[in-house]
């Protein structure tokens, strides 16, 4: 017979398991029906009109997470990997099979719920293991990897993540497109279960934004805190840190689209442009002819990042407002050449200037609103009411075109001036006449 202590270290080593309840015959259906009425798909498909515009942007070129490309040739090097990461994530423990039975069971039951997640689901040709298998696997990889990340004692030398230059970056390039995603629900509850290093002391959310925090623009210690807010996969995450935090400014009329003038028609006419203090990218606002814009930092990923968060809105069906869309499109009628370019890095709100064709910054935005057919078909433009207060100021400058000169629109200054420039030669000539007779007359 065991003894007190040997039981404990059983305990310390094998999960016990509490038989499940012997439910009616009815429950699972029933439960099942609640999460297809309950259940929005919220990963979605991107639209053939935009992959014909440049696939690239929308389709993984290193890794696969979720079933949309799962088994694609150019994606099966990392295959291998995330068998390994999985294994290291459940081998911390002594007898990892009580762990993965636990894991295999918890994803059985979360199986129906997270498929509804993904557009399409009835089209998703995997049997119940092939899709619990996946889940499981790329579940696993992203904890270990978000592990291995914050924890530098957990990396090994031979690690080909860490050890091959830029793989990094393209893994977060690949991890944050909208056809890339896997239900954050199941990484939560995976967590729960798997065994986490004593070392560390964070949570999941805490986990993941410090792996995608560099790409995000900002303030990261005030993203934390949206980024910790409920969301359905790793791209629904980083939009809430573009989410404004201040009140929308109402509009009195419908139909506004875009600022009334690009940027430096609006030096021009008066209108102050200004960084603004906070770094929340969509809080721009307009107060007594001063248009203050936070920072926007311009990266080789962020028309990629641009690209995924206005597809996902554009396919989302709680019909909120499109944030990221709005943003596109008055960025867009506010830069609308170079000079506009380079007026806002002058005013340090473009930064981080390091794309390498410099003139694509200026066709960004453009670029963007054209080939996703950004605010279609969609009415409620969230800076409706700022572009109507910019509008409405000092109507009486929006007169003159900025364009031409600004001694052309007003004659008076240039006639002093002429003035001005005729006295002085004057006193310029009469001095001289004076110079003149003084040495005339004394030799």
């Amino acid at each position: 017979m065991a003894t007190l202590s040997e039981e404990t270290d059983i305990r310390n080593q094998v999960a016990i398991e509490i038989p499940a309840a012997s439910y009616d015959a009815l429950v699972i259906p029933l439960k099942e029906k609640m999460e297809t009425m309950s259940t929005a798909s919220c990963i979605c498909r991107v639209s053939k009109k935009l992959l014909e515009k440049n696939e690239n942007h929308y389709i993984p070129q290193t890794i696969s997470i979720g079933p949309f490309h799962q088994g694609k040739n150019n994606l099966k090097t990392m295959e291998e990997h995330k068998w390994r990461y999985l294994y290291s994530l459940l081998n911390r423990k002594p007898h990892l099979e009580p762990t993965l039975d636990k894991c295999v069971k918890t994803l059985r039951e979360l199986e129906h719920k997270a498929r509804l997640f993904y557009e399409d689901h009835e089209q998703i040709k995997l049997s119940s293991n092939e899709f619990v298998e996946l889940m499981l696997v790329d579940a696993g990889f992203l904890i270990e990897l978000f592990l291995k990340y914050a924890i530098k004692g957990l990396k090994r030398r031979g690690d080909y993540v860490f050890n091959t230059s830029g793989l990094l970056y393209e893994l977060r390039c690949d991890m944050l497109l909208l056809e890339n995603q896997i239900p954050y629900f199941i990484l939560q509850r995976l967590f729960e279960i798997v065994p986490i290093p004593e070392q560390c002391k964070l949570s999941l959310t805490e986990l993941a934004f410090r792996f995608f925090r560099n790409m995000i623009p900002g303030d990261h210690r005030l993203h934390l805190a949206k980024f910790g807010q409920e969301g359905n996969h790793f791209l629904d995450l980083i939009r809430h840190c573009f989410l404004p935090t201040f009140p929308r400014a109402k509009a009195k009329q419908e139909g506004q689209r875009g600022l009334p003038h690009k940027a430096t028609g609006l030096i021009a006419a008066g209108i102050k442009l200004k960084r603004a203090t906070t770094e929340d990218l969509l809080d721009i606002k307009f107060v007594r002819g001063v248009l203050e814009i936070p920072p926007v930092e311009v990266h080789q990923y962020t028309e990629r990042l641009f690209r995924n968060l206005i597809a996902f809105e554009q396919c989302r069906s709680d019909q909120s407002t499109p944030h990221i869309s709005s943003y596109v499109l008055l960025m867009k009628s506010l830069l609308q050449d170079e000079k506009d370019v380079k007026l806002l890095k002058r005013k340090q709100i473009l930064t981080n200037y390091d794309v390498i064709d410099r003139k694509q910054v200026s066709t960004l935005f453009h670029r963007l609103w054209e080939e996703m057919y950004v605010m279609e078909n969609v009415t409620d433009f969230y800076y409706d009411g700022l572009c109507e207060q910019v509008k409405d100021y000092k109507k009486g400058r929006w007169n003159w075109k900025p364009t031409e000169p600004r001694h052309l629109q007003h004659p008076l200054p240039r006639i002093v001036v002429v003035i001005a420039v005729f006295l002085i030669l004057l006193i310029l000539i009469g001095a001289l006449f004076s110079i003149v007779s003084f040495f005339v007359h004394r030799f």
